[in-house]
């Protein structure tokens, strides 16, 4: 049974969604602000987290980008459904989708089941190693583990998408793959998302990996074409 944890301060909206998660198989963590996420987080690790942007004390965004410093569990920011530059920055700071309010629940799980659901085709797809790692510019990828390290061996940390992402990168090298391509391969076919989405994980995952993000050697930038991923990949 999957665990959910749902921050927010809107005790209507908290209840509601509980029951309706409950009934879909869910257990339900509720917290009203970030003090309380911590604590339930402590308790027990949730699978999943849906964080609400406005909430009293410390906000959304900043719970998120502590969150993504320290932990890959899978982020569901809820925004405003106006504020397109509030979504921009969730997924420059590592949310891994996002929904607007007023929201429809049966959207909400769909988005939540699509998150969880990356993960374990991805980990399907890569055959039966119990502990299959990639190597790439003497990086190191733990599929199994979702860990990724340096050179130097230094984990680094990687939300959901960043890793489902350069999952596809290591799937593709040398290949040129256009932005609707990355979304459907690392997102799922028909899942909705703005024009440049893809640009915000591309450069969030070229921060992580690259010596030099704003000169790019391994995720180059193809014009008029998408993106390639230039380095030798093997598999162990």
């Amino acid at each position: 049974m999957s665990r959910l944890l749902i921050v927010d301060d809107d005790v209507e909206i908290c209840a509601l969604l509980k029951k309706f998660f409950v009934m879909h198989g869910y257990e339900v963590d509720l917290a009203a602000n970030g003090t309380a996420m911590w604590v339930a987080i402590e308790k027990q690790r949730p699978d999943t987290i849906i964080l609400d942007l406005m909430l009293p004390g410390e906000s959304g965004l900043n719970l998120c980008q502590k969150l993504r410093s320290s932990t890959g569990i899978p982020i569901i920011m809820l925004t405003a459904m106006d504020e397109l530059s509030d979504r921009i920055v969730g997924l420059e700071l590592g949310a891994d989708d996002y929904v607007g309010k007023p929201f429809d629940a049966r959207e909400l799980l769909a988005r939540l089941r699509a998150v969880q659901r990356r993960a374990g085709e991805q980990l399907r797809s890569l055959g039966e190693d119990t502990r299959p790692l990639i190597r790439f510019d003497d990086w190191q990828l733990d599929v199994t583990r979702r860990e990724l390290r340096t050179p130097q061996g230094v984990m680094v940390p990687l939300s959901a998408g960043e890793f489902d992402l350069l999952l596809v990168f290591l799937e593709h090298p040398q290949r040129i793959l256009t932005r609707e391509q990355l979304i459907d391969l690392a997102r799922g076919q028909g899942h909705e998302a703005y024009d440049r989405s893809i640009d915000v994980q591309v450069s969030r995952l070229r921060r992580k990996i690259e010596p030099d993000s704003k000169r790019p050697a391994l995720i180059r930038t193809v014009r008029n074409g998408g993106y390639l991923f230039d380095a030798k990949v093997s598999r162990t």
